[in-house]
C-alpha cells in the first residue's frame, strides 16, 4: 500500500469511521500512522473521544497513531495572510491597502476554501510525513474531494501562463531600459518568477505524488443515491488518471433471526433484500472492488467497536505493490 490513502464519498455515509478504522488497523499492524481530517464536519476529534488541532499529536491508548484536524476556516485565513505578505513585498506601498480589499473580497469567493484545504493537504504530505509509514485523510464530501484533486493540472496551467506572460514583460522592460549598452537583468532573480517557480513545483509534486504514492477507497451506503454518486466519483477519478483502489460499503442493516416474525422483523429482512440487491450492483457494475461490507451498531464507533470495524476492512495495510490502473 502506498503512504497516503484518501477515504471519499458522500456526505454522511461514514467516511470519518472508515477513515479512523484503517489508521488502526495500520498502527496494530506496527505502521506509524497519521490521520487527517480535511472534512469540515470534523468527527475525528469524536471518533477518539480526543480534541485534535492542525498539529499531530498522539492518540491516547493506541501506540503508533496520530492524529489531526485541519480547520476548512482557518486554512483559508492563514492562505490569504500568505498571499497578502507575498504580494506586499513586491509591490507599492499604495498598492497594499487595495491588496487588502480584494483579498477580504475573495474569503468567500468560489474556489478559495478549495485551494486553501488544498495547500493544507499537500503541505501535510510533503512537510508532515516523513515521520509516518502511512497517512490517511479522511476527506470532504465527494464534490469537494475532487475539485481538490483537479487543482493541480488546473493551477499548473494557470501558472505556467502567468510564468509565460511575466517573463514577457520582463524581457520589454530589460529591452526598453538599455544604458551604457548593457541590458539591465530584471529577470535574474524576479521575486514574482521566483513565487511562481515555487507553486509550480508544489503542483507538480502534488500530481505527481497522487499518481504514484496515494491510494482512494471510496464509502457509500447501500442505497441507490449513494451507489449512483460513487459511479459518478468512478468515472471523475478516471477522469483525472486515477484510480479508486476499492469500495466500502457502510452502515449495512443487520438481518433478524430467523424466529423473529415480527413487524420490526418484516421491516429488517425487506431492508436486508433491498441492500443486497445494491451491494449486487455494486460488485458486478463497478470495477474497483468491494473490500468492506460494515453492518450499523447501535452505538457510535469507538474504542472495541472501532477495532471490529478494522478487522472488518480487507484491506493489508502493508500491501506493497499497487493496482494496475
Amino acid at each position: 500500500m502506498e503512504q497516503f490513502v484518501f477515504f471519499g464519498g458522500k456526505g454522511g455515509v461514514g467516511k470519518t469511521t472508515v477513515s479512523c478504522a484503517y489508521g488502526y488497523k495500520c498502527a496494530a499492524a506496527g505502521l506509524r500512522t497519521l490521520v487527517v481530517s480535511t472534512d469540515p464536519a470534523h468527527s475525528v476529534s469524536d471518533v477518539f473521544d480526543q480534541q485534535f488541532d492542525d498539529d499531530p499529536a498522539s492518540v491516547d491508548g493506541v501506540d503508533n497513531l496520530d492524529a489531526m484536524e485541519l480547520d476548512p476556516e482557518d486554512e483559508v485565513q492563514r492562505h490569504l495572510s500568505e498571499i497578502r505578505e507575498n504580494l506586499s513585498e513586491q509591490v507599492s506601498a499604495a498598492m497594499v491597502n487595495e491588496i487588502n480589499k480584494q483579498l477580504e473580497m475573495s474569503h468567500g469567493t468560489p474556489g478559495a476554501y478549495e485551494s486553501a484545504l488544498f495547500d493544507a493537504f499537500v503541505s501535510v504530505m510533503r512537510e508532515e510525513s516523513e515521520p509516518y509509514d502511512r497517512v490517511v485523510f479522511d476527506t470532504a464530501p465527494t464534490g469537494s474531494t475532487l475539485r481538490l484533486l483537479g487543482l493541480p493540472e488546473f493551477l499548473g496551467d494557470w501558472i505556467d501562463r502567468l510564468m509565460y506572460k511575466r517573463r514577457q514583460s520582463i524581457d520589454l522592460f530589460e529591452k526598453a531600459a538599455i544604458g551604457n549598452n548593457e541590458p539591465r537583468r530584471v529577470m535574474d532573480g524576479d521575486p514574482v518568477l521566483a513565487r511562481l517557480e515555487r507553486r509550480k513545483e508544489f503542483f507538480e509534486y502534488a500530481a505527481e505524488t497522487m499518481r504514484t504514492n496515494a491510494a482512494f477507497f471510496l464509502v457509500l451506503n447501500p442505497d441507490q443515491l449513494s451507489v449512483n454518486e460513487t459511479e459518478r466519483a468512478i468515472e471523475s477519478f478516471a477522469d483525472r488518471d486515477l484510480s479508486v483502489r476499492g469500495l466500502v460499503a457502510n452502515k449495512l442493516t443487520p438481518e433478524p433471526d430467523d424466529d423473529e416474525s415480527g413487524r420490526g422483523a418484516r421491516y429488517l429482512r425487506e431492508r436486508v433484500a433491498t441492500e443486497r440487491e445494491r451491494l449486487e450492483q455494486v460488485e458486478t457494475e463497478f470495477e474497483p472492488p468491494l473490500v468492506a461490507a460494515i453492518e450499523s451498531r447501535t452505538r457510535e464507533i469507538r474504542g472495541e467497536l472501532l477495532t471490529q470495524v478494522a478487522a472488518e476492512l480487507d484491506v493489508d495495510p502493508a500491501a506493497p505493490e499497487r493496482a494496475p490502473n
